[in-house]
């Protein structure tokens, strides 16, 4: 695969409870605009985490480091620094509000006016052991004025700003540091995955009207949800597709592995669109013993626990009032998402227009791209080229809103000099 020297690779790392995916891609200029090229996606199963959280750091370690020098054969090219995702069940989201006096004496607000309001709204009391991993400007409000996308250059004495406080554990934060860091990889941000995905499959004129963006994870279930152009709410579920493995474990008597070949091969989530006489072969799947066991009763199996993962995201659309009420529909991702008739349950269950998500605005050889599962590694490469854009631009402004796209830089430098520290 050839690659461009004259803008930078882009390496996106999306470490999940089942699997370590990274994606590799940079800009190409195409006529007077550049365009989002995929390189290469490698992906390989993952060991040591559990729920989007560290637990073993050498096992870790060894699957990101697999994962990388499968990319680098695959783009033609060494990783040296990479946007890495952050999920898990430790995320919290809040709001929280900046206020400031505007310094020029004539009243106009300047890009240092916006940068020591959104600051000030990041002075908000986190719960003990937590850490600050994005601070995302929603709007802001001048002497009054509310509704405010863009303040600089507006004349004004008080500026405010609306923002929402996404924060993790401190402990979780610097164990998925130190397993990129031990791989010679360094960090360019930390970006909450929810929010990466959300950016390459989505569109303005969706996240303007309101769009919910759905990640089914293997054990956890990420919701994003964007009204106005903005986040309007985050929140991650304890729950995956990995729930629905051991569903079918437990009611067909038989190994994780086993269940997880007749949820891939034989799943449905819907019981009314398979025959009373379909049967599936459980030793032809790996299984010791000769059973043979009714392709419907996986299909009820199955649809119980994908009608509960819909209930808990329409509880979480509750709570900000928005449950059947988004323009946009819902965009769902990740493998859970793969299952037969997911979307006509999804529609049925949530009362919303309902779809999968597939990258936007982008070119690639490889048809992983394609692929629900890596929407997240992608978006990371989005995020991050998106920053290198901006970066050029030297736009001050740009870069606080790009707390949106790679927030969390000062929390990844931290603990990259707590991490040398430690190390001999």
């Amino acid at each position: 695969m050839k690659f461009s020297r004259d803008f930078p690779l882009i390496t996106g790392i999306d470490i999940g409870s089942a699997a370590v995916r990274i994606a590799v891609g940079q800009r190409v200029a195409q006529g007077n605009i550049s365009i989002l090229q995929i390189l290469a996606c490698a992906e390989v199963p993952s060991e040591g985490i559990h729920k989007g959280i560290i637990t073993s750091i050498d096992d870790a370690v060894s699957s990101v480091s697999a994962c990388l020098e499968r990319a680098e054969r695959l783009a033609g090219a060494p990783i040296e620094h990479a946007v890495v995702g952050i999920s898990g069940s430790h995320i919290l989201s809040q709001q929280s509000k900046g206020v400031v006096a505007i310094a020029k004496s004539d009243g106009e607000i300047t890009e240092e006016d916006v940068a020591r309001a959104i600051e000030a709204a990041r002075t908000v009391a986190t719960p003990v052991n937590y850490e600050i991993i994005h601070v995302i400007p929603k709007t802001f409000t001048v002497d009054g004025q509310g509704g405010i996308k863009d303040p600089v250059g507006m004349t004004g004495v008080r500026l405010e700003v609306d923002a929402q406080i996404i924060q993790g554990v401190s402990s979780q934060i610097k164990n998925l540091s130190k397993v990129v860091y031990r791989t010679g990889v360094e960090i360019d941000s930390l970006v909450l995955s929810a929010l990466a995905s959300a950016d390459v499959i989505t569109t303005p004129r969706q996240k303007e009207l309101g769009v919910a963006v759905v990640n089914i994870g293997a054990s956890t279930t990420s919701i994003a949800v964007f009204e106005e152009g903005d986040v309007l709410h985050t929140a991650i579920l304890p729950i995956g597709s990995e729930h629905i493995t051991s569903d079918i474990a437990i009611g067909l008597r038989t190994s994780i592995d086993v269940a997880e070949r007749v949820k891939v091969q034989y799943g449905t989530v819907n019981p009314r669109s398979v025959g009373r006489k379909e049967e599936i072969f459980l030793a032809e799947l790996g299984a010791a013993d000769q059973e043979v066991v009714d392709r419907k009763y996986v299909a009820e199996i199955i649809e119980a626990r994908v009608e509960e993962i819909l209930n808990k995201i329409d509880k979480e659309l509750r709570t900000v009032e928005r449950s059947g009420l988004l323009p946009a529909g819902i965009l769902f991702i990740g493998g859970g998402a793969r299952l037969d008739g997911f979307i006509e349950m999804a529609k049925k269950e949530l009362r919303l227009p309902a779809a999968h998500g597939y990258p936007m605005d982008l070119t690639s050889a490889s048809d992983k791209v394609n692929d629900l599962a890596f929407a997240t590694a992608i978006g990371l490469v989005d995020w991050g080229s998106e920053n290198e854009v901006k970066q050029k631009r030297g736009n001050l402004f740009s870069s606080f809103r790009s707390e949106k796209k790679g927030g969390g830089s000062g929390t990844v430098k931290q603990v990259r000099e707590w991490i040398r520290s430690l190390l001999p």
